[in-house]
């Protein structure tokens, strides 16, 4: 076998907007580009209905080859059935699809075509934390725990250690994200009353805009910025706001830490999992808490000053270094197969 190898990367197309996927494994791509043969690959269509589901199955199946390492890297799973003989790796984010409100048929056709039959079909699964990696074994108990490997999403390269005076009489919050999940209103009446100036990332609803005007908060927004302007709102930052109510992974906590800035966030698993403890918690659920972890976080020195060192020191798992070696182990295994 050669030790030159063809990867190619499937995806979700980007004119979903949701990018998150496409930005978890752009460095993974560039950095076996250099020794390996990549390829980046976008469904025709973006949508989830019946029809595009068919586009996008007989794309695939026009690209089946073999000697080549399909990787799918998320959203759409039932990309591995038109594969079906070849070499796939398919990389499951969380399970929240199956949570999805509806009629029984509707989650039905959701968990068979985009989990079961794709599960079966693999060659190998990855997870992007072990907490997702539990729950898959658990819903799903015909997998064997040889198939189903863990690793994490890689932290960019872009992400590095800046240190900044604490703005003791105003800090700036940075909160990241405004979909539901995200728990921008609860922070909005945390906020409350605390010298601070808000920088929200994510477009604003209009109960946002109230919310925030209700509760008389100083506060920016920032709507699609570039991955290079997204570094340098966390460098400007002195605390990184994520307490969110769910996530898959949670990559602000690792970008936040990167950068050498106090993160808030959840007592939630994967955040546990991810954040290694060096993070200030709080319960999601509970204005009262996530005012209570503010507080603490503007008034404390010393407490500040320890969760900084030990994110410094947790990061070092998510360096893209290893990220990409865990992943060429398992493409090499992948490939050993056939």
């Amino acid at each position: 076998m050669s030790d030159r190898i063809q990867i190619n990367y499937i995806y979700r197309n980007i004119r979903s907007g949701y990018y998150s996927i496409h930005k978890v494994f752009r460095p993974v791509e560039e950095s076996l580009a250099v020794a390996h043969d990549v390829r980046h690959m976008e469904t025709p269509c973006f949508r989830a209905n019946p029809w595009s589901v068919l586009v996008n199955m007989l794309w695939m199946f026009f690209h089946r080859k073999r000697h080549v390492v399909f990787h799918v890297t998320g959203a759409f799973g039932y990309l591995v059935l038109p594969l079906w003989g070849c070499l796939t790796v398919l990389t499951v984010h969380d399970l929240s699809t199956l949570q999805i409100e509806g009629r029984k048929w509707k989650k039905a056709y959701l968990r068979k075509l985009w989990f079961t039959w794709p599960l079966c079909l693999a060659t190998q699964i990855t997870c992007i934390s072990e907490t997702t990696r539990r729950a898959l074994l658990k819903e799903f108990p015909f997998l064997s725990d040889d198939k189903v490997t863990t690793i994490y999403n890689p932290l960019s390269p872009e992400y590095i250690y800046s240190p900044k005076q604490f703005n003791h009489d105003c800090p700036v919050v940075l909160h990241i994200g405004t979909t539901p999940n995200k728990n921008l209103q609860r922070v909005c009446r945390a906020l409350s009353g605390i010298s601070c100036r808000l920088v929200i990332v994510g477009k604003l609803s209009q109960q946002d805009i109230c919310d925030l005007k209700d509760n008389n908060l100083d506060y920016i927004n920032k709507v699609g910025i570039s991955d290079v302007e997204m570094v340098q709102e966390y460098r400007n930052a002195d605390i990184i706001s994520f307490p969110s109510l769910y996530e898959g992974f949670g990559m602000p906590v690792i970008e936040g830490q990167a950068t050498g800035r106090v993160v808030l966030t959840s007592r939630i698993e994967p955040i546990e999992e991810v954040s290694g403890g060096a993070v200030c918690y709080v319960n999601p659920q509970s204005v009262d808490d996530i005012r209570v972890g503010f507080l603490r976080i503007i008034s404390d020195s010393p407490y500040r000053e320890k969760l900084i060192a030990g994110g410094k020191q947790n990061v070092r798992r998510f360096e893209q270094t290893n990220i990409v070696s865990s992943y060429m182990n398992i493409y090499t295994s992948v490939l050993k197969e056939q």
